[in-house]
């Protein structure tokens, strides 16, 4: 079988010739020499050319296994570089000084099976949106992995995939991914920090396991933006940041806006902590500790710290959900949620609450201002336990805390909590999601539900 090469390598050359990127022939950056010196190795002397625009590939390959074996950084100088399914070694090592790697099409970019101590540093990534397996960057089972300092564009599938993969992703830019940015499956440690991550089809940053176990997965001081949902659902796609399965992940410190559905969803996964997170202008639920749909037999969680997080303009702020399969055991503390709205095209699943809790979890020391439908709901007919909500602030609210009032239900305590501007009542008893009863703010409740020291204003 002949392989047309002009074919497949026309568009990244007609993007090449669209952005006019370019480079002089010696490939030469100012006050760096090209000279082979300690543990580095210029592309150009093994062959590479950085004003080509013809595939290198074959090149590119001789040139990270020639210095791989000596222990040399492969050092690319500025310039193009068309190439696809270049495979990395143990301890190989690129570093781009301005270097362009322009995707040719045909599975991967650059991928790694079973290699520790691989490092890629100051590499462009071109993609051109080309068709590719699974991921321009792809590495599978590989220990103490360094991504630094990338940036990749138009990623036709997902830009990078880690599974089982310890090291580090930081400093990297990954811009308009078809699919998403980053997945990361069966982590075994692994740092996600200070990327940003501006426009994805589906999904920025993705933790998920094969099966439930402790991953330990640190997502820090990331910008992410612009995640749309192409492919539908009901919360699969258009999250900032997924966590799916993995146990003790941390996503702490990002800036998350404009996402179709949440800016951190984690479902299925233990002990998750989300704090400090600045979140704005999202279609959902802005943070959300879930359990799975019972309806295919997948298990609950156990532990979430949602915790001094900013959400300002979502329709609902804080999610804890799915006691009826296994989802418990959180503390909701000293979040501000403001701006909720309600989303009144849908026919159900209408939202505008602020924070919403089932069982075993204290909320305490929020402050929640414009909810729609109330500042805290509690409980969903029979599914609601041992809940504490004490010394919040709820202003300008229809209602303002929602409480269920089926008999099955667990015991619920509120105590000192302020609540102003209310349309429909300070605290009232749900039926779903139909008030009844009186406000009880100065009065008593149903048998399962404590009051003290509330305060309406």
């Amino acid at each position: 079988m002949t392989i047309d090469h002009t074919r497949r390598l026309a568009l990244p050359l007609a993007l090449l010739a669209a952005t006019g990127v370019a480079a002089s022939a010696e490939g030469k950056v100012p006050g760096k020499s090209t000279a082979v010196i300690a543990d580095q190795a210029p592309g150009t002397a093994f062959g590479l050319d950085p004003s080509s625009r013809q595939d290198q590939s074959r090149k590119l390959q001789a040139a990270i296994d020639q210095a791989t074996i000596r222990g040399a950084t492969l050092v690319l100088p500025a310039g193009t570089y068309v190439v696809s399914n270049q495979q990395l070694r143990p301890g190989s090592r690129i570093a781009g000084h301005g270097a362009t790697l322009v995707y040719g099409g045909g599975g991967a970019l650059l991928s790694a099976l079973d290699a520790s101590g691989i490092r890629l540093s100051g590499l462009i990534i071109e993609g051109a949106m080309l068709p590719v397996a699974e991921a321009l960057i792809m590495l599978t089972g590989c220990a103490d992995a360094q991504l630094a300092d990338l940036i990749i564009r138009q990623a036709g599938k997902t830009a990078i995939r880690l599974e089982r993969v310890s090291g580090r992703v930081t400093g990297c830019t990954i811009a308009k991914s078809r699919v998403s940015a980053l997945m990361s499956l069966d982590a075994a440690g692994l740092d996600i920090s200070h990327n940003v991550i501006d426009g994805a089809g589906d999904n920025g940053i993705l933790v998920w396991r094969s099966k439930h176990g402790e991953d330990g997965t640190s997502v820090a001081f990331n910008r992410i933006s612009g995640i749309t949902n192409v492919s539908g659902g009901t919360g699969q796609y258009g999250n900032g940041v997924s966590v799916y399965r993995a146990g003790r992940v941390s996503i702490a410190n990002n800036r998350i806006t404009d996402c179709a559905y949440t800016a951190v969803r984690a479902n299925e996964a233990s002990n998750v902590q989300m704090t400090a997170n600045s979140v704005e202008r999202i279609g959902e639920v802005a943070l959300y500790a879930e359990a799975a749909d019972e309806r295919i037999g997948a298990a609950g969680f156990e532990g979430a710290l949602i915790a001094n997080n900013i959400v300002d303009t979502a329709a609902t702020g804080i999610v804890v959900t799915n006691f009826n399969n296994g989802g418990r055991l959180a503390v909701v503390q000293g979040n501000l949620v403001r701006n909720l709205m309600r989303r009144e095209h849908e026919k159900v699943d209408k939202r505008g609450e602020g924070i919403c809790v089932e069982a075993d979890a204290v909320v305490s020391n929020n402050v929640i201002e414009n909810a729609p439908t109330c500042g805290i709901m509690i409980g969903w007919s029979r599914h609601m336990r041992e809940v504490v909500v004490t010394g919040n602030l709820i202003r300008r609210a229809r209602i303002g805390i929602a409480v269920t009032s089926d008999g099955g239900a667990g015991q619920c305590l509120l105590t000192h909590n302020m609540i102003s501007d209310t349309r429909e009542g300070a605290i009232r008893a749900m039926d779903h999601a139909k008030p009844i009863g009186a406000d009880m703010v100065g009065g008593k409740g149903p048998r399962h539900v404590m009051l003290v020291g509330n305060v309406a204003v």
